[in-house]
């Protein structure tokens, strides 16, 4: 299971994060194409942004069905490829990890067979994605699938006998050739001229050729290789299994007896852009009609999970329409969806990562919780929750007979796989510990201050790293995006607090009004107030950390922020513009209607209220555009792009305004990213752009910012 949530045991569990001694550290195997910068930490002793980029990235563990084993994923970064390279690495019995043989080429969703003999896996070294196999000691890999059209995800029915795949096909196409046909006749077509009936457009980052991820049955021969043809379990459903453009393999489950198979996906026709509806539907794997279990709710439905015994189905289920940070309650029925009751009704957190307990007894679920993302155990008969983790981010987990293994991290380190069935974690590995060793990671030091309404807000601080008593240091104040998107106690790959630590910068981050975690009323409270009362909490949380911590230097700040963080720092330049020395805007909002009527998604009006035409005054109100007469500070503005989730005339028109108003400014672009920097050179050079921007206007001696000069 790969979720976001957190791990138990507080300081026992964070134990490996300061040098504990305990299993030996993982150092993967150079190849081809590996080397990479010299890494080393900043002249501070902290994290540099080469040390960052070139990390080994541990998640996804998985249980061998005897639950002796532990098969989990390493990502490494292949510096001349600039690129992630996946591989697959078990833990044994006596607690060795080792990297499998059979990573070579690339691995990606590692899965056991039912019999714990083989594991199955996604690579493109044969030229497309397709499912390989491999025995349990990871030697030899032998391809699986041999389809025209790549795989994205996959599941094994519980006998070992079929493969449920999911591929992108033309919904009204009879079989997989039709589908291969129409894509090789568009890619000799040498028109340009694309036209569109309905939305979505263009979802994330590519713009729509008319395909649906749908999921195919294939038989299994005795040696576990796919014999013969793929069958549509979706035929002629206009809808999506994976759903896009980040769906993945929960979204779909298999029956203990091996005989239906339940998805999520949307079937709205031309309203599908404007609603997030998604329902549940079952299917037999020797195929016919898939058949609507939850019509009567129209509020997104996800996640199904079969009950070990396969009497019972649960779920998580949303409580409102297009309503983004509502909290889902874990749904408990029949497997044909009748019979449903909520489990823990009135618990104020919001469940996702729903997996039941191997006993059929308990469930468990990830949910945010004043700034932590833990995991939780919901009794299956009384509805009853406990808390089994604490303090960090756990990114997957896995339970067989008792044994617990979670995917942890947190902000002092980045994810290992903990063995979490005691009462304290007990980490079984140590990736990046030769890499850290030395390196100052500064601990968060929590704070809580009257926000809007006078209502209690989480925040926290960081020292920069070799720190010195007494002395006073410029700061960074790092702003969440989402919105609903919370700081939590985890280690980030592309928002990280220490990266500006090792930089020499005190650190304040805060959970304003909307971010998830501190109930849904809390949550709530930014729907129709985008750009006030979020504004508030961010400027008494400045004040907070400036009154309590004497060493961060008021006057030598720069506000930054990403997407929401974005907006807001748009919106801060003319609203709240006077502590600072400089502001970075990534992918932020300039133009709040404009966005809503062209992002990727149109669900987003929800949180307005209605379209901009319906409530023109509340979009003028919140608009960064509106009050552009006031900019005045430095803005340094970063954009991808292929970004369509805030697409780059965002950017472009806040750029434009800083340069017709005079005011210091910069735009960089990265031409082959979208909402997101992934590319580990384009990352570096992007941050890299970021701290330059920021020491140039916070360093000792640097000129204070002044207002814009006065238009010609």
């Amino acid at each position: 299971m790969t979720i976001r949530a957190g791990l138990a045991g507080g300081a026992a569990a964070l134990a490996w994060l300061v040098g504990v001694t305990m299993a030996p550290a993982q150092t993967p195997p150079a190849s081809a194409g590996q080397s990479g910068p010299v890494l080393s930490p900043t002249a501070s002793g902290g994290l540099s942004l080469d040390q960052l980029a070139m990390m080994d990235r541990v998640g996804d563990p998985r249980l061998s069905p005897d639950g002796r084993r532990v098969l989990y994923s390493v990502r490494t970064t292949d510096w001349a490829a600039n690129r992630g390279a996946g591989s697959a690495w078990v833990i044994e019995a006596d607690g060795a990890s080792r990297r499998l043989p059979a990573s070579e080429g690339g691995v990606s969703s590692a899965r056991w067979s039912p019999d714990g003999q083989a594991i199955y896996f996604l690579s493109s070294r044969g030229g497309s994605s397709q499912v390989w196999r491999t025995d349990r000691d990871g030697q030899a890999a032998t391809q699986v699938t041999t389809l025209p059209i790549d795989v994205t995800a996959f599941r094994l029915t519980p006998d070992g006998r079929t493969l449920v795949v999911a591929i992108a096909v033309f919904a009204d196409c009879d079989d997989l050739a039709c589908s291969n046909d129409r894509l090789k006749a568009a890619a000799a077509s040498v028109s340009a001229v694309r036209a569109f009936d309905r939305l979505p457009l263009r979802p994330w980052d590519s713009w729509n050729d008319g395909r649906r991820n749908h999921l195919f049955a294939m038989p299994l021969n005795a040696s576990g290789l796919a014999a013969g043809e793929a069958r549509d379990l979706m035929a002629g459903v206009d809808g999506d299994t994976p759903g896009r453009p980040q769906g993945d393999d929960g979204e779909f489950a298999i029956s203990p007896d091996g005989r239906r198979i339940v998805f999520s996906t949307q079937m709205q026709g031309r309203t599908e852009a404007f609603t997030n509806d998604t329902d549940l539907y079952s299917a037999s794997i020797e195929g016919g009609p898939p058949v609507n279990l939850t019509d009567g709710n129209p509020a997104p439905d996800s996640n199904p999970v079969f009950s070990p015994d396969g009497r019972q189905l649960a779920w998580l289920a949303g409580r409102r329409e297009n309503v983004f940070g509502d909290q889902a309650v874990v749904m408990v029925g029949n497997v044909d969806g009748s019979g449903a009751r909520a489990l823990a009704p009135g618990w104020d957190r919001g469940p996702g990562g729903l997996r039941w307990r191997s006993d059929g007894r308990a469930l468990y679920v990830v949910a945010a919780e004043n700034g932590q993302q833990k995991l939780f155990e919901i009794d299956a008969r009384t509805g009853a929750v406990r808390t089994v983790t604490g303090a960090g981010t756990v990114s997957g987990f896995d339970e067989v007979g008792g044994r617990l293994v979670v995917a942890q991290d947190g902000f002092g380190g980045p994810a290992q796989i903990v063995d979490a069935s005691g009462p304290a974690g007990r980490p079984l590995t140590r990736h990046n510990a030769e890499l850290l060793a030395g390196v100052d990671l500064p601990a968060a030091e929590p704070f809580t201050f009257a926000g809007w309404n006078g209502e209690p807000v989480q925040g926290w601080v960081f020292k920069p790293a070799g720190y010195v008593e007494g002395r006073r240091y410029p700061a960074v104040y790092l702003i969440h995006g989402g919105p609903k998107s919370p700081w939590t106690d985890g280690w980030s790959y592309r928002w990280n607090p220490q990266i500006y630590t090792g930089a020499g910068y005190a650190v304040v981050m805060v959970n304003f009004h909307g971010s998830p975690g501190f109930g849904q009323a809390f949550t709530d409270a930014i729907n129709d107030h985008w750009g006030d009362r979020p504004l508030e909490d961010l400027q008494k949380g400045w004040q907070s950390a400036l009154a309590g911590n004497r060493f961060i230097d008021g006057d030598r700040a720069c506000a930054v922020g990403a997407s929401y963080g974005g907006y807001m720092v748009n919106l801060i330049a003319g609203k709240w513009n006077g502590p600072w020395q400089c502001l970075v805007n990534h992918a932020g909002v300039f133009d709040v209607g404009q966005l809503m009527n062209a992002m990727d998604i149109a669900t987003f009006v929800a949180e307005f209220g209605g379209p901009s035409w319906e409530r023109a005054d509340l979009y003028r109100e919140f608009s960064p555009n509106t009050w552009v007469d006031d900019w005045s500070k430095p803005m340094l503005v970063l954009h991808g792009s292929r970004d369509f989730r805030v697409p780059i005339e965002q950017s472009l028109g806040t750029f434009s305004a800083l340069q017709r108003r005079g005011i210091e400014s910069r735009f960089v672009l990265a031409t082959d990213e979208n909402h997101w920097v992934l590319k580990p050179r384009n990352w570096i050079d992007w941050q890299q752009e970021i701290l330059d921007w920021t020491s140039a206007h916070t360093r000792e001696g640097a000129p204070a910012a002044e207002g814009a000069p006065a238009r010609p």
